[in-house]
């Protein structure tokens, strides 16, 4: 596509996706209606496609992520169906225990609660994964297919690695950023100077997939406060009463730098906490993984002194609620990591792009979640 008749201003190799997602088909009339606009309206009407486009990314994400839930509230559900059926086995020989004097009447009411608070969270993951499905439908717009493929666990390898460096140019293909710059553009500015004064050149990535210093460094450590300084060297505007004007205080006041300001930090920000969080999910999920081993060694130790008599029902019983807890809590946590890895996607305008060079922009996009 050639640099002028693309929305970023660059040019490049454009593929188009069609997914059933419950949206209606949309036509661009490059030829007719379009051609017939002035400069402003032109602007204006890209600037409503980029508002469409920012809505279907939305969506996609908003299905992916009702899915994942939807998958993490089911395996929720066979944990819980699996531990209710140790519970009640276990409520079964403490009851024998009790029949010949053994266990105490005590005992058996302890072993009791534990088959009972299961039953109670069978009930509400059984509630979540109906309620998880309806959302899904609403979201798609259709039932879902009867041959949809069997989903892989939560616990498998579904992450790819982020590329090292990559640009925060980026993130001027973000729906919102290509939007206010068309209201820029609509508004007599001259959209170089305005990338030039207020998008910060940076890499965003280091390596693993980390934030990059650069990245890192755009926010003041704690508060979060926003530190890139424009520095404004050409003329933004190119009419009205701010043209020719270098006074950052003054063009700050004109309400469609100060949305494009807005969304350029928005941008940057969501990324940072993306790549944040991609980093220290690993670290947490990994921690979980040994506390739930640590658990399951527990509950084997605790269960045979308690066969043979050592200890109490009581010491048991912890040890099963723990290992169910654990468990239940490295699901969450997953689901916790690879929503975040959704919400990254969208933070990059929809995935990141292999970038060769500017004389052929050839862009494989890598997804960074792979939902089956």
């Amino acid at each position: 596509m050639p640099a002028d008749m693309s929305t970023s201003g660059e040019a490049g190799i454009t593929s188009s996706y069609s997914a059933n997602l419950g949206i209606s088909s949309y036509e661009l009339d490059l030829f007719g209606r379009v051609r017939s606009l002035s400069d402003q309206a032109l602007q204006t009407y890209f600037a409503s496609e980029e508002a469409r486009r920012s809505t279907q990314i939305s969506l996609v994400a908003n299905v992916a992520n009702a899915y994942l839930t939807w998958q993490a509230d089911k395996e929720l559900l066979k944990l819980t169906q699996e531990t209710l059926k140790t519970y009640e086995e276990s409520y079964r020989l403490t009851s024998r225990s009790n029949e010949v004097g053994v266990a105490s009447a005590l005992d058996l009411s302890q072993s009791r609660t534990s088959v009972e608070s299961a039953r109670a969270r069978l009930a509400q993951y059984q509630r979540l994964v109906a309620q998880d499905q309806n959302n899904l439908t609403m979201l798609l717009g259709s039932a879902l297919p009867d041959n949809l493929p069997e989903a892989q666990p939560l616990s498998a390898d579904l992450l790819t690695e982020m590329p090292v460096g990559l640009p925060s140019d980026l993130l001027q293909r973000r729906p919102d950023i290509l939007q206010a710059e068309h209201n820029l553009m609509a508004a007599n500015a001259n959209i170089g100077a305005a990338r030039a004064a207020f998008f910060p050149s940076i890499t965003l990535t280091a390596n693993a997939g980390t934030a990059s210093p650069d990245l890192s460094g755009l926010f003041k450590g704690g508060s979060g406060t926003w530190l890139f300084q424009p520095s404004i060297n050409l003329p933004i505007f190119n009419a009205g009463n701010l043209r020719a004007s270098l006074d950052y205080s003054k063009i700050q006041k004109e309400i469609n730098v100060a949305n494009y300001e807005k969304a350029i930090q928005t941008a940057f920000q969501e990324v940072s906490d993306g790549l944040a969080s991609r980093k220290t999910y690993n670290e947490q999920l990994q921690a979980q993984r040994d506390f739930v081993t640590a658990n399951q060694d527990y509950y084997r130790l605790a269960e045979r002194r308690y066969r043979i008599g050592i200890d109490s029902n009581l010491t048991f019983l912890d040890a099963q609620r723990s290992l169910f807890s654990a468990q239940q809590t490295l699901i969450t946590d997953r689901l916790s990591q690879l929503t975040s890895e959704v919400n990254l996607y969208k933070a990059l305008g929809g995935g990141w792009y292999e970038q060769t060079s500017s004389a052929q922009p050839i862009a494989k996009e890598k997804p960074s979640v792979q939902l089956f």
